[in-house]
């Protein structure tokens, strides 16, 4: 009898889409599709079934969540989600192309904002963008100078509070490794994260990240 051929574990995308409407979910569900073959899309009605849905799966990649829902605001939820689960990216959706709101959420934390006239493909693109460590910042935004609480350039997104987290532990001196285990992440994820800190300091390594994040304000962890 022939052995059978090797295979390779085949890395799954899992996304959570949180809104209280079923045809919103599924429509986002479809869309979502389109960014790989193996992505697993989990929804949730309330934030109540969300962060249920959260605990169960820790190894989710990304969260869209309405900034609209029936058990709490949008900007509450990303609050908690903040607190327990630091290192897990949410982009913000929302009917409203308001500027101020998508201000209030970039600040609180969020990854992207994304309203829900948005087309498919730019969907797929801040979705993408954010996988990938980076904060996808609304059209209407581009080329403000107030999206974050530090003084940025008018090119310079802000850092994501995961983001924050990382970099004040590498103002502390940790490696990739004591990182992962005090943000109970992995060290995949720190990686990624400290791939997006360089981008933003445009910086080339660690020392130089830690040097110019002091000059902008920065302060350790522990301080």
């Amino acid at each position: 009898m022939s052995a059978r051929p090797a295979t390779t574990k085949e890395i799954v995308v899992k996304i959570l889409v949180i809104d209280d409407h079923a045809l919103v979910r599924e429509g986002l569900h479809q869309v979502l599709k389109g960014l790989d073959e193996n992505v697993v899309v989990l929804q949730a009605g309330t934030c109540g079934q969300a962060f249920d849905i959260t605990q169960q799966h820790l190894d989710l990649d990304l969260v869209l969540l309405d900034y609209h829902l029936p058990d709490m605001t949008g900007l509450e939820a990303l609050d908690i989600f903040g607190r327990r689960h630091p290192e897990l990216p949410i982009v913000m959706l929302s009917g409203s192309a308001n500027t101020q709101i998508m201000r209030q959420v970039l600040q609180s934390g969020a990854s992207g904002f994304v309203t829900k006239s948005t087309l498919s493909d730019e969907l797929l693109h801040a979705v993408r963008l954010v996988l990938d460590g980076e904060v996808y910042t609304p059209r209407e935004l581009e080329g403000r100078s107030d999206v974050s609480g530090f003084d940025q350039l008018p090119d310079k997104t802000p850092l994501t509070q995961r983001q924050e987290l990382v970099l004040r532990e590498l103002l502390d001196g940790r490696s990739n490794k004591e990182i992962a285990l005090t943000l109970n992440v992995s060290e995949e994820t720190v990686k990624t994260h400290v791939a997006a800190i360089l981008r933003h300091f445009d910086v080339q390594n660690r020392t130089q990240a830690v040097v110019a994040a002091a000059r902008s304000g920065y302060r350790p962890a522990t301080a």
